[in-house]
């Protein structure tokens, strides 16, 4: 009897015990399952370093001192295929405000102002209409017309601290430390040994360049600690369990080859997110994980809002990689180059993660076209005393040639991206897939690079780029098949280029123009055509005219025509004029005179100003330029 009463009152302790558990599996479920409902918006943190690409030991940089940021990585998703749009600031920025390819809209040169069409909205309006408060500090750098209103605050001095009780808040905090210019103000490397650094394949191996390296990871580790005194803030605030943090760079890195330009170097960005506990089923990748997944800046915006809980506007071109409800991933990062400061040029490329195919629309120009402000690096210059002393080898002097219509590198085995294999038969499967993609791409966005600048200041003067290139008067599909031909180089191309000369749309004049430079000698059967457009009603054409006709051996009418531009009203005319200058060599002399009445003192950093400064030096006698 006593072992059944024992038994019967074990057996009712057991059935409770299981019971309550039962109960509390239950509660705990279903808190679980309302959880998402019950969660408040969740703060978002932005923290955006400059002009670095993934130079952190989270990344695998045995050189790189970022304790903090190899911490944060272990908590929260590391992307290894994040890529910004442009290989500079001001057109990446762009993107990410707009949520808009800047070629779509026309604002893809530096530091331009166009304006884009009011139904564009930034990002943060969406946020801070959601009650989100808004701070930026504090560098915008929008490259189109800013809307201010878009932030509660920015400033050198915005915080999130001074949103209302209970307020969520999106913030982004801007570090300079490893911006290009950082690299000039302290010429010697005091963290970082130069001798362990490893050169690119393209980097000569000179103690000017080394030490530019060493003096960049040292601006890294000072950026690391600043991201560790953002993070440490936020816990001591009791913020961090409720703040989905994102740290990424506005760009590829600022040693010489790659800001600007469309390597890897220049395009691949550190990205990592941590999303916290409560916030989890926001992420398709568990925290202290890391995805190859292709993310680009185009793809920021709709994440940003869809973490948000928001609409996402249906002008938005990218697509949201967090949140809930997100789409498959994107096979493909899309970028450009345009005008860098006072140097022009235009280049499209695509990247699947794997191959990056890059399309130069004026090959004719160099990748090393001078920019002062890269030329303020001791390692610029020592890069570019090498090669005019013939000290360079393949890898290092091609930076210094013509660059080749196509271009096409394996990520995975020439992370440098020195082998071009886009004539290589082995590869033409990858060439032309990568081809088609960019081809959609650039018809899809309308793309406005083509219009001369010149060109885009009377356009934005009446509307917006955008209508224009969404009106007839923009055959985008034309004027792409125009400048690919003339870029592709090939001397069967002439005919049709010479015809087009006096095609009725100005557009397609210059790249009929443009194209007849690169042809060579064959382009002579032009000559005739080519002096009629000298007086061309559009200066864009009339100079294009005349660069191809001094490299058909005219070269006094061509640089008798070039100097009379030079005094147009208009400034990109003017400064088209001299960067065609810049490449007749000792024959640009003759302009001189000119330019001497037309140059302003240098602390006018006016695009037009900062070429004509560079002739002047360039051409002129030491000592003759002390006086101005």
């Amino acid at each position: 009897m006593l072992f059944e009463k024992n038994f019967n009152m074990n057996q009712r302790n057991y059935l409770r015990t299981n019971s309550l558990l039962f109960a509390l599996a239950i509660a705990v479920l279903f808190s679980h399952c309302t959880s998402k409902e019950a969660l408040p918006p969740p703060n978002i943190l932005w923290i955006v370093s400059e002009d670095n690409g993934p130079y952190l030991g989270c990344y695998g940089d045995n050189v790189a001192t970022t304790p903090h940021l190899d911490a944060f990585a272990s908590e929260g998703v590391l992307f290894t295929r994040a890529y910004s749009s442009a290989p500079v600031c001001a057109p990446s920025r762009a993107t990410l405000i707009t949520g808009m390819y800047p070629p779509a809209l026309g604002v893809e040169n530096m530091r331009s102002t166009y304006p884009v069409p009011s139904f564009i909205r930034f990002y943060p309006h969406y946020l801070k209409e959601a009650g989100y408060y808004t701070s930026n500090n504090h560098k915008k750098d929008y490259n189109t017309t800013d809307q201010p209103s878009a932030w509660h605050e920015s400033s050198k001095e915005a915080t999130y601290e001074k949103r209302a009780p209970g307020q969520p808040f999106f913030h982004v905090s801007n570090l300079y430390t490893t911006h290009e210019s950082r690299l000039h103000l302290d010429s010697i490397a005091r963290q970082h040994t130069p001798g362990t650094v490893k050169l690119p394949a393209y980097h000569p191996d000179t103690k000017e360049v080394r030490n530019d390296w060493g003096v960049y990871y040292d601006r890294i580790q000072d950026m690391d600690q600043q991201v560790g005194e953002i993070l440490q803030k936020l816990e001591r605030e009791g913020l961090a369990e409720n703040t989905i943090i994102f740290y990424f760079s506005d760009h590829g890195g600022a040693v010489a080859g790659s800001k600007r330009f469309l390597f890897e170097s220049g395009l691949r960005v550190p990205l990592i997110v941590r999303i916290p506990e409560k916030y989890k089923h926001l992420s398709p990748h568990e925290m202290g994980t890391r995805t190859d997944q292709v993310v680009s800046f185009i793809d920021f915006k709709p994440t940003l809002l869809n973490l948000a809980g928001l609409e996402i506007p249906g002008y938005t071109q990218g697509q949201a990689f967090l949140g809930e409800n997100i789409p498959s991933a994107q096979p493909y990062a899309y970028a450009f180059r345009g005008r860098m400061d006072e140097r022009i040029d235009l280049s499209r490329s695509v990247s699947d993660g794997r191959f990056r195919y890059t399309r130069n629309f004026m090959p004719h120009r160099p990748y090393s076209q001078y920019v002062g402000t890269l030329w303020k690096a001791p390692g610029m210059r020592a890069w570019e005393a090498s090669y005019q002393a013939g000290e360079l080898n393949p890898a290092q002097e091609r930076f210094f040639l013509p660059k080749p219509f196509e271009e096409l590198y394996d990520l995975t085995d020439d992370p440098d991206n020195i082998k071009n294999l886009a004539g290589q038969p082995a590869y033409q499967k990858e060439l032309e897939r990568l081809r088609s993609a960019l081809d959609q791409w650039q018809l899809e966005n309308k793309d406005a690079g083509f219009i001369p600048e010149s060109f885009l200041d009377s356009l934005s003067s009446d509307g917006t780029v955008y209508e224009y290139i969404h009106s007839t008067a923009y055959p985008v599909d034309h004027i792409l098949d125009v400048a690919k031909m003339g870029a592709s180089g090939k001397a069967d191309h002439v005919d049709t280029l010479t015809q087009l000369l006096q095609h009725e749309n100005a557009i397609i004049r210059y790249w009929a123009a443009t194209g007849l430079i690169h042809t060579g000698p064959e382009a002579g059967a032009a000559s005739e055509l080519l002096l009629e457009r000298l007086k061309d009603p559009s200066p864009a054409v009339s100079i294009a005219a005349a660069e191809a006709l001094f490299h058909l051996g005219q070269k006094k009418i061509a640089i008798e025509h070039l100097t009379g531009v030079l005094s147009h009203e208009n400034m990109h005319t003017r400064l088209l004029a001299l960067n065609t200058l810049e490449y007749t060599g000792n024959d640009a002399k003759a302009a001189l005179p000119i330019i001497q009445q037309l140059i302003r003192p240098k602390e006018d950093r006016e695009y037009d100003n900062r070429a004509m400064w560079r002739l002047v030096e360039k051409l002129s006698p030491p000592g003759t330029n002390d006086a101005m």
